[in-house]
């Protein structure tokens, strides 16, 4: 039977990490450091118990994770789903109950395989741990949102980012718990011979994370291009109103026609109507301001196709028209799942608007604008690193746009910016987001932010950006290399698991 203590504690580890999830821009403070605090604590506890305390205890440090880190979802489903409050509260704790499970079978299995505890430490805890991530971002369309990759994506950058472009955001991720590991063994070995192993191996990671840094992965390719991405702060509770609907076409038109960038972006949604049911008069006004401009406008709404409804993204001004489609939809607010017996929960408990979409498809082609081949993803999209790169090597620029004004002023904006500036890091591209609410930001190739606008504020963000050519090494063989490496961990430390310690 666990004790209060060691439960307080693993809860308590959880909660940690989580400022290193949403850390503030421009600010001196670095929290990458927590996640391998964190991890090291709860290796310390699994170390010495057996599997059903092991599971227990990554039980309660994934609700501790989850609990305060995607806390957020009771905005979404209570403030603009109207759902009691007793009910959103229950969903939401529920719902990170759900994703604690994986912690809690990455203890379970690190428990079953017995070895050496240098071995456990090293192998078995940080591979089952990274295994289990690699999974809950797979399964059910997958959540990989709090990957612990993403923590390193700090201000000035932790030496183990200079891992994504390699082995992508799980191999940073297997770098922490390796480092947590190594940790762990220092602490508990000290001056010993494995001590010394350790104090090497941290040094080495480390090490080798800041020469990977200085790695040139990608080359740059024709000139810089001006861009300019709009948002405009309308409020989620009136954003789908018929009779807010004029002041949000007139907003975007006012913002697009102070504009002079060559390349200009609106959030998802930006006019939230079908795209043959916007005014071709208002359409046209932007067109012409965009072949004025000698560039091109992103314009996000929605279209429909065989009685199909799509979150879509087009352009308008020199280039041909062209068009990218949502394919990768979030579970209940994009699309129903097991629709004859689920589909109440949305039609009858919550009102989120256009909730049955269709998905727009795997390889839709980049889209050819203002001298650069833009691969454009849509809100949630950009937390799908092996997602992204079907669109590289050949596009120059990444573009996202998003809507997280259901989530309020929490800490959700503000994660998934770190997202995507880990696509950033991982393909060697600038990322653009143009946002509704925030955070609207350019991201240099190297995952640091160039410039960002405030939170739910009106306003335009322009800068320069470069396109780039080229693969990184995880363009190349995306998640597959970090899966190869967590297979051979696991065969070494079975192959020793007879050996004394």
């Amino acid at each position: 039977m666990l004790r209060l203590k060691k439960i307080v504690i693993a809860l308590s580890a959880g909660v940690l990490i989580v400022p290193a999830f949403s850390p503030a821009e421009f600010s001196t403070l670095e929290f990458f450091p927590l996640s391998v605090a964190a991890l090291s604590i709860l290796f310390w506890l699994w170390h010495a118990v057996d599997k059903r305390d092991a599971a227990w205890l990554g039980f309660y440090f994934g609700l501790g994770l989850f609990g305060a880190g995607i806390g957020w979802i009771y905005i979404a489903l209570h403030d603009y789903g109207d759902m009691s409050s007793l009910l959103a509260f229950l969903v939401t704790t529920l719902f990170a109950a759900f994703w604690s499970l994986f912690p809690a079978l990455a203890g379970y299995i690190q428990a079953q395989l017995s070895a050496p505890l240098w071995i456990r430490l090293t192998l078995i805890m940080p591979a089952a741990w990274v295994w289990l991530e690699w999974l809950r971002g797979m399964i059910f369309t997958g959540f990989p949102w709090l990957a612990m990759g993403y923590t390193q994506v700090s201000v000035t950058h932790s030496p183990l980012a200079g891992y994504a472009p390699v082995l992508g955001v799980y191999g940073v991720s297997l770098m922490i718990a390796i480092s947590a590991g190594l940790l762990v063994l220092l602490l508990q070995a000290r001056w010993t011979q494995q001590g010394k192993f350790a104090l090497a191996g941290l040094v080495l990671i480390g090490g080798s994370g800041a020469i990977l840094q200085m790695m040139e992965w990608t080359q740059a390719t024709g000139k810089p291009v001006q861009v300019a991405l709009l948002q405009g702060n309308i409020p989620q509770h009136l954003k789908f109103r018929e009779e807010t609907l004029v002041n949000t076409l007139e907003t975007y038109r006012r913002l697009v026609l102070q504009s002079k960038a060559r390349l200009i972006v609106l959030p998802e949604t930006a006019v939230p109507m079908l795209r043959h049911n916007m005014p071709e008069n208002y359409l046209e006004i932007l067109r012409r301001h965009a072949q004025k401009n000698g560039g091109d406008i992103l314009l996000g709404g929605f279209e429909k196709s065989n009685r199909q409804y799509f979150n879509s993204v087009f352009s308008l001004g020199t280039a041909e028209s062209q068009s990218y489609r949502k394919n990768h939809l979030v579970p209940f607010g994009e699309f129903i799942p097991l629709r004859p017996a689920l589909g109440w929960l949305i039609n009858g408990v919550l009102k989120i608007p256009m909730s049955d979409q269709a998905r727009g498809g795997e390889r839709q082609p980049v889209l050819h604008v203002a001298g650069q081949r833009v691969a454009v993803n849509i809100c949630y999209e950009d937390v799908f690193g092996e997602e992204i790169i079907r669109y590289l090597p050949e596009a120059t620029l990444l573009v996202n746009v998003t809507n997280d004004a259901w989530y309020g002023k929490s800490s959700a904006a503000m994660q998934h910016n770190q997202i995507a500036r880990m696509r950033a890091l991982e393909s060697g591209r600038m990322m653009l987001r143009a946002t509704n609410t925030g955070v609207t930001s350019i991201i240099r190739r190297d995952g640091t932010i160039q410039a960002l606008l405030p939170q739910h504020e009106e306003g335009t963000l322009t800068g320069q950006v470069q396109g780039y050519t080229g693969s990184t090494p995880y363009v190349r063989w995306g998640n597959a290399a970090v899966l190869l490496l967590i297979a051979a961990m696991l065969t070494f430390a079975w192959l020793r698991r007879n050996h004394a310690k």
